[in-house]
């Protein structure tokens, strides 16, 4: 046995059951000890950035540890981008980073870097193997570390000690695979009662923090007579059968979020690192996190909770007193069907029939064809704003993203991730043309494993969500469009099963068509170049930035099915007022 095969032995007591990366010199002991080993993959990418974007959404989707691997220099510097969006995501990623042989460190050797240096700020743990007697040892640790902080780990190891022979056994060691619950103390959990019963209007701001906890929320939100809103992240927990439901605040935000929290006397922040202050309204607020580094870094805090979601509102309900009084909730659920009723027409009626095609109305037909347990994964710009607004979450269905990084490109290779791990879903990559391009060679790599990913691409030959930044700032777009491409041609070339859409008359057939084939299929839509979407809130300086910016259509946004959901929660708040 050798270095790497005793690391490969580890990963697979870890349960990993594939590894994904390029092939390559100082990797290749890595790679071969894989080939040499049952029940653990090696699969093959383009491009390492792809590799670990792909073990990010592989961790995300099982909820176990992944892996990716580069060889050295420029194979492990490319997985820096998606090792960035799984830190920010909280994947659990080992990321192998092999080196240059052990002798020539420091000598500015051949694709010499500095990997133990270079990976620190997009890792929680980054150590160094340099003798055979330090695996497997290291190996475990940066796997339990990965593991229990739900971050990324990096091992970085030279391709000579990776062949050094060993002779020390592996031994029996587990590993812990699920967090304990951290309970919160019970003087804050009294103060937090306090805070929410003296409070006349409470609202709950929540986040993917919260998705254990949804009864308990719920209940929460009971006592309280609390809106419930949401971050993007936090939309595919949150948002479905959810009575107390007022939308989602932010840059992609809609519906009656940010004007809720404006009003209310209590903000309570629940298991969100909501990074836009400028959505947060600054009110009293309290804040209920486990990561205690988290508390208060976004806005001012007056109430702190230090623990998990679900065990801080365990805590909490027997000490809430139940509020009588239900006319700010009522108010702010007819706010939120008012707003969204006035915003749907943007998809309906019209739109159905406007050509370059409204990627509204993609978005929205795609939401309706989609399986109930489908996974889509979203490219960063504004698919982003087309998944918050017109997917519709439903429990089963899972929505991924580079929420955190806003990296592009994401879509195509965090696809590639989801369906090796959940190899029988449905799995959709809303793919931007721009993001496309961006890695363009994953297109290969899913043709090679034909990997059953259906890419619906929104071509619209514009870097959309740029263009919108300028448009805010006064400043006229430049820059941001370029030459149409035929994606379905370039698909086909590779042997995708392809089709271009470029009438709105043949997107439904077009889409179920290419829903219900069998293996991966290309969508290429062309869509309005010129369809962009106004956040909930936006300063007067912004208004000045669009009236400066002349000859530009900018639509409000429709929310696809989730009007009917807030038309029958105030319907119901109605019957029971």
């Amino acid at each position: 046995m050798n270095v790497a095969e005793q690391l490969v032995h580890v990963l697979q007591r870890a349960g990993v059951q594939r590894v994904y990366g390029l092939v390559g010199d100082s990797l290749n002991p890595v790679v071969d000890a894989i080939r040499r080993t049952d029940g653990i993959e090696w699969i093959h990418v383009h491009n390492e950035e792809a590799a670990a974007f792909a073990a990010a959404a592989d961790a995300q989707v099982t909820g176990r540890l992944a892996v990716c691997a580069g060889s050295c220099g420029p194979g492990n510097t490319h997985l820096i981008q998606g090792l960035y969006d799984a830190q920010r995501s909280g994947a659990p990623v080992l990321a192998i980073a092999s080196h240059i042989p052990s002798d020539q460190i420091g000598t500015s050797f051949f694709q010499e870097t500095h990997p133990e240096r270079v990976f620190v700020d997009c890792s929680g743990w980054c150590e160094t193997v340099s003798r055979a007697e330090q695996m497997p040892r290291l190996a475990r640790i940066g796997v339990q570390r990965a593991i229990g902080d739900e971050a990324v780990s990096v091992l970085v190891l030279s391709g000579d000690v990776a062949d050094l022979p060993v002779d020390a056994p592996l031994g029996d060691e587990g590993f812990v695979e699920a967090r304990g619950a951290l309970a919160p103390p019970a003087s804050q959990v009294r103060e937090l009662a306090d805070a929410i019963n003296a409070a006349e209007k409470v609202v709950l701001f929540c986040g993917a923090g919260a998705k254990d906890a949804r009864d308990e929320l719920f209940a929460l939100a009971d006592a309280a007579n609390a809106p419930i809103g949401h971050t993007l992240r936090g939309k595919e927990w949150l948002q479905y059968d959810n009575p107390y439901d007022v939308g989602m605040s932010g840059l992609l935000g809609y519906g009656a979020c940010y004007e809720a929290m404006d009003d209310a006397d209590l903000v309570v922040l629940v298991g969100t690192d909501f990074p836009y202050p400028e959505f947060l309204p600054g009110t009293r607020t309290a804040q209920i996190d486990r990561d205690l580094g988290r508390i208060g870094r976004r806005t001012p805090v007056q109430v702190a909770v230090h623990g998990d979601v679900r065990a801080t509102l365990l805590a909490l309900r027997p000490l809430l007193r139940a509020k009588p009084d239900r006319s700010f909730l009522d108010r702010m659920l007819a706010r939120h069907v008012k707003i969204l009723t006035g915003a749907i027409s943007a998809y309906t009626g019209d739109a159905k029939q406007r050509s370059p095609i409204h990627p509204e109305y993609v978005a929205s037909v795609l939401d309706e064809l989609a399986a109930d347990d489908a996974i889509f994964t979203v490219d960063t710009g504004m698919n982003n704003v087309w998944a918050a607004r017109y997917l519709s979450p439903n429990g089963r269905r899972r929505v991924m993203g580079s929420f955190w990084h806003g990296s592009m490109a994401n879509a195509l290779p965090h696809a590639i991730g989801a369906q090796f791990a959940q190899p029988g879903r449905q799995v959709i990559s809303m793919s931007g043309d721009g993001g496309l391009a961006m890695l363009l060679g994953e297109l290969l790599t899913v043709r090679r494993h034909a990997l059953p990913v259906k890419t619906i691409v929104f071509n619209n030959s514009s870097l959309g969500m740029v263009k919108l930044e300028m448009l805010v700032e006064g400043l006229p777009s430049f820059g941001t469009d370029h030459d149409g491409v035929d994606y379905a041609t370039i698909a086909a070339g590779v042997g995708i099963p392809s089709l271009r859409i470029e009438d709105p008359g043949e997107l439904r057939a077009g889409l179920a068509k290419a829903l219900a084939t069998d293996g991966p299929v290309l969508v290429d839509v062309v869509t309005d170049a010129n369809a962009l979407s106004m956040p909930p809130h936006i300063s007067a300086q912004q208004i000045r930035g669009f009236a400066m910016a002349a000859g530009k259509t900018v639509l409000g946004g429709g929310v696809g099915r989730m009007v009917d959901l807030a038309t029958s929660n105030l319907r119901n708040a109605k019957a029971l007022g």
